[in-house]
C-alpha cells in the first residue's frame, strides 16, 4: 500500500459565489472543471499541484453551524480529504484487512480517478483515489448520498 500524497480537500460553503471570489479574486486561485456527472453545486479550484473543492451546504451534509432545520439529515461524501493512492484495490484490501469500514466506493468520479472512502477515529472523511484514466466524464449522475 502507497500514499502518494494529499491531492485536495473538500469543503462545505454557504454561498458558493462570495467563496468563488474569494478563492480566485484575493487568494489568486485557478477555477477548474469538475466533472459533469456531479449533479451538486459546487466549485474546483487549483493553486500549484492543490486543489480546493467546494460544495453548497444545501447539497450535503453540512458542518455544524450550517444544518438547515426541517431538512432532516443528510450524509454526504463533501468535507474531506483526498489522498492519491498507487494502487486503490491493495489499499481497499489493506483497509478491509483491518477492519476499517468502506463508506463508499470504489466508484468513478467522472475525470478519470477512481475512489473510495473511509472515516477515520473521529469521523473524518478521507478519499482514497488512483487515476486510471477509465471512465472520464462517463461516471453515473452523482449528488449527495442520503441514508
Amino acid at each position: 500500500m502507497e500514499i502518494k500524497g494529499l491531492q485536495h480537500c473538500g469543503l462545505v460553503v454557504r454561498d458558493l459565489e462570495r467563496s468563488r471570489w474569494f478563492y480566485v479574486t484575493v487568494l489568486g486561485m485557478e477555477e477548474v472543471s469538475r466533472p459533469k456527472s456531479f449533479t451538486f453545486v459546487g466549485a474546483w479550484f487549483r493553486s500549484g499541484d492543490s486543489e480546493l473543492h467546494l460544495i453548497t451546504a444545501k447539497d450535503t451534509t453540512a458542518p455544524p453551524g450550517f444544518a438547515d432545520p426541517g431538512k432532516g439529515e443528510l450524509t454526504g461524501l463533501a468535507t474531506h480529504f483526498a489522498l492519491e493512492a498507487a494502487d486503490l484495490y491493495a489499499l481497499k484490501a489493506h483497509l478491509e484487512q483491518h477492519d476499517v469500514d468502506i463508506v463508499s466506493g470504489p466508484l468513478r468520479r467522472g475525470d478519470g480517478a477512481e475512489q473510495l472512502y473511509v472515516h477515520d477515529p473521529d469521523g473524518y472523511l478521507i478519499e482514497f483515489f488512483e487515476w486510471t484514466g477509465v471512465g472520464k466524464q462517463d461516471a453515473p449522475e452523482r449528488g449527495a448520498v442520503r441514508d
